[in-house]
Order: structure tokens, then C-alpha cells, then sequence
């Protein structure tokens, strides 16, 4: 079998491979859902955050397409957040049921948990992605966390009602950063990263209107979607 062929057989094989849920337990022991999309050994591993009032859904698509990709992916559900695409919360539902807090900080414990679940099951640093109030809590991880990476952040922003002040923690980035959101927020997103360090802080503005966090993932393809193109150069880059 020729290596060409056997690359495409891989990748024929990981499109027919359905994704399984998995669970594991957050920082404080509540247990945390997600769905696992297995890719190639030899290509980072991925883990997909969600935006607020959303689940693991968000990224149904966009796992599968990475996946096709050769990408391994960790789509979890944090315990802040509802249903979208059909797919409910499942870590939400459990911290209800328990009587925890579900707030956006809350899931900050949710987040770092499932990086370091993704780097101890398969040995490597991970690249990790993030949409809305879940963007902004990895690029804070992303100064602390050793096992990050690369950051993706969708529409990051100060979401915490100042129990976390972003401006403290974005010059502090010194890993590979890649930040975009919808045309319109592109500005504010500049005026938060202008203390960032251009080194390591990358934001792409679109040509499109885009929309607010992952979503814009969701329409075209890897080949037709600005977002898309950029996001992949940014992950093929050394």
C-alpha cells in the first residue's frame, strides 16, 4: 500500500468514524460531557468550547470537518450554558441537579480540567478553541496553563462583570494567539488585545459581516469560508 493511499485511507476511515461521548470529572469533581471526534496521531489534538447559553452542539459540524482533516477534537459541554443544534447540556443539567453555580467564571474549572484530561490521554500540548465568554477564559488560561499550545478565540471579550478583568492577562500571552470575531466587533476586539504582545497575539479581521463566536464556522466549507482559510493557515503555520 503506497503512503498516498494509505493517508486517504486514514481519512476515509475517520470520516465514517462517529464521534463518542466521553465524560470526565471538572476540577471539583462535578463530571463534565463531551464528544470525541478521534483524527490522526500525528496532528494536534483540538479542544472546542462553547459560547454562552450553548452546549457541545455548537461545534457538531466543525468537529466533524476537522476531523476529516486529520484533527483529533474534544467538544465539551461547560456547566455554563443550555442547548443549540439540538444537543443539550448535559454538565449544565448535572451542576443544576447538584446546586452549582453555573456562571461563566464558574466554568473556568470545567475548561482547565478537560486541558488537562486532553494532554494526560494523549501525551501533547493542546490547541484549544474558544467562543464567546469560553474564548476569553483560554486566553486567560493561556498564560498559566503549560499545556496549551495554540489559542483560537472567537469574539473574546470582559464578560465577567470584573471578577475577571482581561486587560490583566492579555500583555501576559506569550504562546501562538489567533483572535477574530463578526466585522463589526472587530474594533472593540482591537482595543482589547492593543496591550497584547504582536508577537504571539494574531487578530484577523473578515471581509464578511461574520457573526458573534463559532458560528461563523457553520456556513461554507474549509475552501469557500474566509474564516475557515484563515483559521487552518494559522494551524498549518510552524
Amino acid at each position: 500500500m503506497s503512503k498516498i493511499f494509505f493517508f486517504f485511507f486514514l481519512l476515509f476511515s475517520l470520516t465514517t468514524h462517529a464521534q463518542e461521548k466521553i465524560s470526565f470529572p471538572s476540577l471539583d469533581g462535578l463530571i463534565i460531557t463531551a464528544d470525541y471526534y478521534k483524527g490522526l496521531k500525528t496532528r494536534p489534538v483540538i479542544l472546542l468550547c462553547h459560547q454562552a447559553g450553548y452546549s457541545r452542539g455548537e461545534y457538531l459540524q466543525t468537529a466533524k470537518t476537522l476531523q476529516k482533516l486529520g484533527y483529533t477534537c474534544v467538544a465539551i459541554d461547560q456547566r455554563s450554558g443550555n442547548a443549540v443544534n439540538g444537543v443539550g447540556n448535559e454538565t449544565n443539567a448535572t451542576a443544576k441537579q447538584k446546586k452549582l453555580p453555573t456562571n461563566y467564571v464558574d466554568a473556568e474549572k470545567d475548561i482547565d480540567a478537560a486541558i488537562e484530561y486532553c494532554f494526560n490521554r494523549f501525551q501533547k500540548k493542546i490547541v484549544v478553541i474558544g467562543s464567546s465568554y469560553s474564548a476569553s477564559l483560554l486566553l486567560k488560561l493561556a498564560t498559566s496553563n503549560e499545556h496549551i499550545a495554540r489559542v483560537i478565540a472567537f469574539s473574546p471579550g470582559e464578560y465577567f462583570d470584573k471578577k475577571i478583568s482581561m486587560a490583566d492577562y492579555i500583555p501576559n500571552i506569550k504562546i501562538q494567539t489567533w483572535v477574530t470575531s463578526s466585522k463589526d466587533e472587530a474594533v472593540e476586539l482591537a482595543a482589547l488585545l492593543k496591550t497584547a504582545n504582536p508577537k504571539f497575539v494574531k487578530q484577523f479581521v473578515p471581509m464578511q459581516a461574520g457573526e458573534h463566536g463559532s458560528k461563523v464556522l457553520w456556513t461554507g466549507d474549509e475552501k469557500t469560508n474566509e474564516y475557515w482559510k484563515a483559521m487552518l493557515g494559522f494551524l498549518k503555520t510552524p
